[in-house]
């Protein structure tokens, strides 16, 4: 019976709102047509009742004034009704109170033959009785209750039909607060449900949906100042971060020099880090999609990022020049110079934090740059990665850009970045590309 309910409230979990309201409907127009259906029946049962218990009391006065005028009583009917003298068919409860000397009545509407009996007593020992059929009493009671049954169904099916129906309506618009409530949380910021219901009017569904566009349109300011803050500080930091590299290259040669040029050379990659992240952020980004070899480009990734990283192809180990045409790969459609960053980046990461040998595996479209160092946050794996966050310091140093902008560079193209942290160690991050 538990494993039932259980499965019953799993059941009802399981239906969507339309279908919960319409059923909700249904029940209580059901129970309310039950409850107005049994009370008309017993009403028309009462009815019945009082009025065979009369017309039985009335032929059980004509019977007797017959029978005391004659003193005899023939065995035919009188009227509608069938009068006999201590009539062996006389209920057991009716015969006893007749000879208690009680004029009464006694009802069947429940046997194969229904009918109403009236008795009294005649003589000192003797019963007169009258039996009126009711046949066709219980036929209109079996009508009757048809007609109930049939008008309570119809009215449960059109409460279904207009809970439904509302419910519909209802349901339409949270899915569209839903969906519009999942574009925004994919980028779409200028996503909005707009006014719902009649005009003029107001409900919780009204309220839910201004309430949603208003957080909408906030965020989406929000988020602008934020993404025109970050290109105008990017833009701005240009000028002076150009003139002071022209200054560094005119320094004399020494390691103060050296250590100047790498820190000027550190914020020139920041700021166009931040440039690209901004040029993400506000959807800037126009891909030039092609049918490249997939191998062919992980190689020149590689030798282009200056990572030592091993390739590993379709048909073995290839030592890192992008292999013959067995090693190429499978066709994707891709924007070369965007996957040659997002693999850059991911390789770099690999190399900078990684520790250990660094490998690239071409399988099919899909590209999988693979270190052996501590592996992946569990809140990178969880989250997705956060910019100027580098996750864990056994990670290592950095501005936590890299992995920001493979990750957006990779949405530009349509392709997917996972990141995992294999059984055997380290960390994986694949590239899968459309085919192309």
């Amino acid at each position: 019976m538990r494993h039932l309910a259980t499965r019953g409230r799993h059941l009802v979990g399981a239906l969507g709102l339309r279908w919960k309201i319409a059923i909700l409907l249904a029940v209580g127009c059901a129970l309310v047509a039950l409850a107005i259906g049994v009370l008309i029946h017993e009403a028309r049962v009462r009815q019945v009742s009082d009025a065979a218990r009369k017309s039985a009391v009335e032929e059980l006065v004509r019977v007797r004034q017959v029978y005391e005028l004659t003193g005899r009583l023939a065995y035919d009917k009188v009227g509608e009704a069938e009068g006999r003298v201590d009539c062996s068919a006389v209920p057991p409860a009716l015969r006893a109170a007749a000879l208690a000397g009680q004029r009464t009545t006694y009802l069947d509407l429940t046997g194969p033959h229904p009918a109403v009996w009236a008795a009294r007593p005649v003589g000192s020992a003797h019963v007169l009785s009258v039996r009126q059929p009711l046949d066709d009493e219980r036929a209109e009671l079996a009508e009757l209750d048809g007609r109930l049954i049939a008008y309570g169904t119809g009215v449960v099916a059109l409460a279904a039909i207009g809970g439904a129906l509302m419910a519909s309506r209802l349901s339409k618009d949270l899915r569209t607060a839903a969906e519009t409530a999942r574009r925004i949380s994919a980028g779409d910021l200028d996503a909005r449900i707009g006014p719902s219901g009649v005009p003029g009017t107001r409900n919780e569904v009204a309220e839910l949906s201004s309430a949603v566009d208003t957080m909408a349109a906030s965020l989406q300011y929000r988020l602008e100042a934020e993404q025109r803050f970050t290109a105008d500080v990017a833009h701005e930091l240009r000028t002076p971060l150009t003139g002071l590299h022209t200054a560094a290259e005119l320094l004399p040669p020494g390691r103060p020099t050296e250590l100047v040029r790498d820190r000027v050379s550190a914020l020139r990659t920041l700021t166009e880090d931040l440039l690209e992240v901004a040029r993400l952020d506000a959807n800037r980004e126009e891909p030039r999609l092609e049918a490249h070899r997939l191998g062919p480009l992980v190689a020149s990734a590689v030798r282009r990022s200056g990572v030592a990283a091993v390739i590993h192809g379709p048909e073995g180990v290839d030592g890192g020049d992008g292999g013959g045409d067995g090693d190429d790969g499978a066709w994707v459609r891709t924007d070369a110079r965007r996957l040659e960053r997002i693999l850059t980046n991911l390789l770099v990461n690999a190399g900078r934090h990684g520790g250990g040998s660094v490998s690239a595996t071409v399988s099919g479209t899909s590209v999988t740059v693979r270190d052996h160092g501590p592996g992946f946050p569990e809140r990178l794996l969880r989250d997705g990665p956060r910019r100027f966050m580098t996750g864990a310091a056994e990670r290592g140093q950095g501005t936590g850009l890299g992995l920001t902008i493979a990750f957006g560079q990779a949405q530009v193209i349509g392709a997917e970045v996972l990141l995992a942290n294999p059984a055997a160690g380290g960390a994986a991050a694949t590239v899968t590309l459309p085919a192309a």
